[in-house]
């Protein structure tokens, strides 16, 4: 594979150095399980909130549009993060819970493969949230057309695991 290389003005005397870019290597890696569990919160005004719940978003099912756009984001993460690899996804769950300040995302995912699945479930509850902010937008700007309560929270990786076979299959 050959590597890319930017060159940028940073050294102490003004001269170009090269910056490489590379995809990690993991022809050598084994294949073993992997699963990931990523997190996030979308704050949302209370009339919003009951707008989702009560079914009068005008955009349609906020809840289930979410998840499907979560689930698609996982599958294309390869395609939107430049250095991370194809790899075979073998299961997404999608979780949102409704809360009164808003809704929290929580996406696992699970592989099988040579490399972790974190990425993929931070995607996914990226772009679930950014769905929601995009199908809740017109119930949520003020009088100036301005987002003064919605905001995207504390999207990490809460839970990662890698072993040999998932537990319940010998």
């Amino acid at each position: 594979m050959e590597n890319i290389f930017f060159t940028c003005r940073t050294s102490r005397r003004g001269m170009s150095e090269k910056i490489g870019v590379k995809m990690v290597d993991i022809t050598e890696k084994p294949e073993v399980y992997r699963e990931a569990t990523a997190r996030g919160f979308i704050r949302l005004r209370r009339e919003t909130v009951r707008a989702i719940v009560e079914g009068r978003v005008p955009k349609g099912d906020v809840i289930t549009v979410a998840k499907t756009a979560a689930i698609l984001a996982v599958k294309r993460t390869w395609e939107l993060i430049p250095l991370c690899h194809p790899i075979p996804i073998t299961a997404v769950d999608v979780g949102i819970e409704v809360r009164d300040e808003g809704l929290e995302v929580v996406v696992t995912v699970k592989s099988s493969g040579k490399t972790g699945v974190e990425m993929e479930a931070l995607t996914g509850a990226s772009i679930a949230l950014l769905t929601i902010w995009d199908m809740v937008k017109a119930l949520e700007k003020d009088e100036r057309g301005q987002y003064p309560t919605t905001a995207i929270e504390e999207i990490r990786v809460v839970e990662k695991l890698k072993r040999p076979e998932p537990e319940g299959r010998a």
